[in-house]
């Protein structure tokens, strides 16, 4: 059917249409598309009939927009207005390939057109059509070249195909047009500097970086990201005094932080365990209260070294009274010399404590308080735990509850050494108990939850979480609001174990649906960080959307779905019990409500197919599952 053009008094309601949608005034846009439509001459107006299905699609009345909108689109198939809400209408429904073909045929009939060239471009880097993305990109920076987005956007496409240099030429050029005082403090420009620092960084322009970094130095506000970024520098260049100079100011802001003493290391460069010793000696005489630089010499000291060493460690620890002191110590328990030193430096401790009140009989008469050793035995507690001596560790902590029974961290090692011995009610009893010590800590109630779900008592551990979800719903439709992937991830495996596989895979595939809506939630952000000019935090989000499937939470319930799958292909419900079984949804996943056939588990089975820890392919992962 060829193309209606409406008179003059048409046309103005349709602009008023438009400008109805773009206000969200839904009603009085449908009202204005009946004046249109309701005249005989104009009563299959393709773009009129379009709008009214995108009106209806933003009032919930999808099966309606839809025959609108395709019976608009049949009337006028030369119209980019047509062709474009069309593709609004597929993209509402993140069929994010069928609304690109949508704009694309649009731009057919409009090539400059702003609007769609901008919801084409948000549609390719959602699918990370980089090439594509690229080409929209340059006909946006040429059809409005004076806008910040459009370069912005246009070196982004080049930054994330790797052509940095080019990405920085981009942003240099845009900068040049920038009218900014030296002395006046802009965040937005400031950012700006900082991500055009980083794509000369990622260019290998370390040289380059170093420069525009000094250069610009002042009207950066996020002084800390400067010297930290000076200090790599300098060391890619091997300007090492400098770089030295660079992490000693590093330090004293922050004597904590582990990265800023490897960076000293990398520009002292000691020649002997002594010299790398003697940094951080340096460093403990000029902070004293520092536990860091007392910390990572034992990652390298050995011997009578490690020894004396490791003696200061934990005499200040312990006399402080620092809970996670065995913690800090985990990553050394690898190495059988080091874990039997610590074995014996402590448990000396302890039987010195108990007979002088001093870790060591020859030490100069000062006593310790009785904290010390209530310390100490929690420290050997989780010491003998952690290298498979469950007895020994509960003789320590139930010696330490006998002194301190009020003291929350003690029951907390007592649950966890019951969980490692494989009494798992047990450690879920003495996790209540924990619990019951102080009701407001979260996290304690959260710890609790877990081992109830590992102990199988599902609904002692929703009553558990209640306790701090939203009144008014239940404890599960909350925390799966939340996105409480722990918690669904426990209750999926205590499911199976419990052999409720219907329960188990709802749970999975709730997971696998907040990984969905992550990746869908990004599309917000693809405006608003080149608009607010986060752009360093714009493209670490990509990064991060790009590899989301490798997170442990999914990779897990992945694992678990699969497996079920596997087991009911395998050992198939028999007809005596498949009525019964219907409520927990097994007979048939499509039987489940929860989601499009098929979706989750060819997820699952691509996930655990890359990463190469099954030995079955994708196909026969889902050829096994019985979904095909």
């Amino acid at each position: 059917m060829p193309s209606i053009t409406l008179p003059p008094k048409e046309n103005a309601l349709f602009k008023r249409i438009l400008r109805c949608y773009e206000h969200k005034q839904y009603r009085n846009g449908l009202k204005f598309c009946k004046q249109i439509l309701s005249n005989p001459k104009f009563a299959e107006h393709g773009e009129t009939l379009a709008m009214k299905g995108l009106t209806l699609n933003c009032l919930g009345r999808k099966e309606e927009a839809y025959d609108l909108v395709r019976r608009g689109l049949r009337n006028d198939l030369k119209s980019h207005v047509c062709w474009h809400v069309y593709g609004l209408l597929q993209r509402s429904d993140k069929k994010y390939d069928e609304a690109i073909k949508c704009y694309r045929n649009a731009l057919k009939w409009d090539k400059d057109n702003l609007q769609i060239l901008r919801d084409l471009s948000l549609l390719q880097i959602q699918m990370r059509d980089l090439e594509g993305y690229r080409e929209t990109r340059y006909q946006l920076l040429q059809l409005r070249p004076a806008q910040r987005a459009s370069w912005i956007g246009y070196a982004i496409a080049y930054h994330l195909l790797e052509d940095y240099e080019m990405a920085a030429k981009i942003v240099e050029e845009f900068r040049k047009t920038q009218q900014t005082s030296p002395d006046k403090v802009d965040y937005e420009y400031s950012e700006l500097l900082l991500y055009q620092n980083q794509l000369l960084r990622e260019a290998g322009l370390s040289k380059e970086a170093l420069d525009h970094l000094t250069s610009y130095e002042k009207q950066i506000c996020d002084k800390l990201a400067v010297e930290e970024t000076r200090g790599e520098l300098l060391l890619k260049l091997d300007r090492a005094g400098e770089a030295t100079e660079v992490y000693h100011r590093l330090l004293e802001r922050n004597p904590e932080n582990w990265s800023y003493y490897q960076g000293l290391e990398k520009a002292l460069k000691p020649k002997s365990v002594e010299g790398k010793q003697k940094i951080y000696e340096d460093a403990w005489v000029k902070y004293p209260k520092g536990l860091v630089p007392r910390r990572l010499p034992l990652s390298f000291l050995t011997g009578e070294k490690f020894r004396e060493c490791l003696d200061r460690y934990l005499r200040m620890n312990f006399s402080k009274g620092c809970p996670p002191v065995f913690t800090t110590l985990k990553s050394l328990y690898h190495l059988k010399d080091k874990v039997a030193i610590i074995d014996e430096l402590v448990v000396g401790y302890e039987k010195s404590l108990r007979a002088c009140k001093m870790f060591n009989q020859n030490d100069d008469g000062k006593t310790e308080p009785p904290t010390t050793l209530l310390w100490v035995q929690y420290f050997l507690a989780q010491h003998f735990n952690h290298i498979g001596k469950q007895t020994l560790a509960l003789e320590y902590i139930n010696t330490a509850i006998e002194s301190t029974p009020t003291l929350i961290e003690l029951f907390l090692i007592k649950a966890k050494i019951y969980k490692h011995a494989g009494n798992i009610r047990e450690a879920a009893r003495w996790m209540d108990e924990a619990q019951a010590l102080d009701t407001a800590d979260r996290f304690i109630n959260s710890k609790c939850a877990k081992y109830l779900l590992k102990a199988g008592l599902i609904k002692e551990a929703e009553e558990m979480c209640s306790k701090f979800t939203r009144e008014g719903t239940s404890a599960v439709e909350n925390l799966n609001e939340m996105q409480c992937m722990w918690f669904q991830t426990e209750c999926a495996l205590s499911y199976k174990s419990l052999n409720k596989y219907g329960e188990a895979l709802k749970k999975c595939h709730e997971i696998e649906r907040h990984f969905v809506e992550i990746t869908d939630d990004q599309f917000d952000f693809h405006t608003y960080c080149m608009r607010k000019m986060t752009l360093r935090s714009y493209v670490d989000l990509l990064k991060l959307e790009d590899v989301l499937r490798m997170q442990p939470f999914y990779f897990k319930t992945a694992r678990t779905a699969i497996d079920m799958y596997l087991s009911l292909h395998d050992n198939p419900l028999s007809d005596d019990n498949k009525e019964s079984q219907a409520d927990n949804g097994i007979v048939m996943y499509r039987d489940t409500p929860i989601g499009r056939p098929g979706i989750g588990i060819s997820r699952f089975s691509a996930q655990s197919a890359r990463t190469g820890d099954w030995p079955v392919s994708l196909t026969s992962c889902r050829f096994r599952a019985g979904l095909f």
